[in-house]
């Protein structure tokens, strides 16, 4: 279990002993092999170039829920586009300013999202949380915690510079709650015995998907990413049962995305999304998801943080792969570590 000793705000709202440490509901979700789940050591690894992360765990229960078991402002953004317009109300008034709803009462958020106690109760179960009191106690628990150094204005280039890479650490660090450690699991597997593979990705995820290709042929799988999306859609429709399919998608919305995944599920191929949202078009077209990304800032044109947490993703999911199969990704590692030397001076 996750030990974290929480402010004295928190405490006080859960009617404890403020010097006691104490348990979080995170912690008594973690999976009982997240410790040494490959994803979660590779994950960490990435965490550390961008923010220190100090983490004192052991293992309890075996509940893989996506998200259940992470921040619930994670949780709340990742389930937002599949709400209703009252409870995507709720949600815009939540995440504006999560420290300030813990001292409201139930009536005053109704009030403020022009909504009903119904719906803020509805909002609440939706996030499978136990009310509205367990929601103010698990935003307390992720606000009052935080204790932020005087940044520099956000108009300035330190400024930007520092929020950049603050919200870059923290994608990545809510990514190891969101990530369903069973479907990672299965997407290994898939891949490490798939007679082909086909990524695909438009926009910015077609980088992601060229780099994720290039990765797995490198350790001798035969993958590709064309950049063509009529290539994609054809490519995916010749696929087989012993194949798969990789979609890369932040938004798990986008048409070219969704036409290779549906022509690849009606090949019979295996299908693995990675994207940012639990509840989207790809994910409900795609046998497994590994859902993790970002929310969007003032400072982004498009979710730079969910394409850094993905490839995060994408670099996990190549090297479970490997280590899976040591004996035949070993060699071909090699193999294509001489190659690309020959090209250096």
């Amino acid at each position: 279990m996750c030990v974290v000793r929480m402010p004295l705000l928190v405490l006080v709202l859960m009617g404890r002993n403020a010097s006691q440490p104490m348990e979080t509901r995170s912690a008594r979700n973690v999976n009982i092999g997240w410790n040494n789940h490959p994803f979660r050591w590779c994950l960490m690894e990435n965490i550390s170039t961008i923010a220190s992360v100090q983490v004192v765990s052991t293992s309890t229960t075996n509940d893989t829920t996506p998200g259940a078991d992470g921040s619930i402002r994670e949780r709340i953004r990742g389930l937002t586009p599949s709400l209703s317009p009252t409870g995507r109300r709720i949600a815009d008034v939540v995440m504006r300013d999560p420290g300030r709803i813990v001292q409201l009462t139930v009536t005053d958020l109704a009030v403020e999202s022009g909504t009903s106690l119904a719906s803020v109760v509805r909002f609440c179960k939706d996030l499978d949380l136990g009310g509205f009191g367990d929601l103010k106690l698990r935003l307390a628990a992720e606000t009052a915690s935080v204790q932020d150094s005087p940044a520099p204005p956000p108009e300035s280039p330190a400024g930007m510079l520092a929020e950049v890479l603050r919200s870059s650490a923290d994608a990545l660090n809510t990514a190891a709650s969101t990530v369903d450690t069973n479907a990672f699991t299965a997407a290994i597997d898939i891949l490490a015995s798939a007679r082909h593979i086909l990524v695909v990705g438009v926009g910015t995820s077609a980088p992601l998907a060229q780099d994720c290709a290039y990765r797995l042929r490198s350790i001798g799988l035969l993958a590709e990413a064309p950049a063509d999306v009529h290539v994609q859609h054809v490519s995916a429709a010749f696929l087989s049962s012993d194949t798969a399919l990789l979609a890369i998608s932040h938004t798990g919305q986008t048409r070219e995305t969704l036409t290779a995944a549906s022509a690849a599920r009606e090949a019979s191929a295996a299908t693995i999304a990675v994207t940012s949202f639990h509840r989207s078009p790809l994910t409900e077209l795609c046998d497994h998801a590994l859902v993790a990304g970002s929310p969007e800032t003032r400072h982004q044109i498009e979710a730079r943080a969910s394409r850094l947490v993905h490839s995060a993703v994408l670099d996990a999911l190549h090297t479970a792969v490997a280590h899976q199969q040591p004996t035949v990704t070993g060699p071909a590692a090699d193999l294509a570590a001489r190659i690309v030397a020959e090209h250096r001076l």
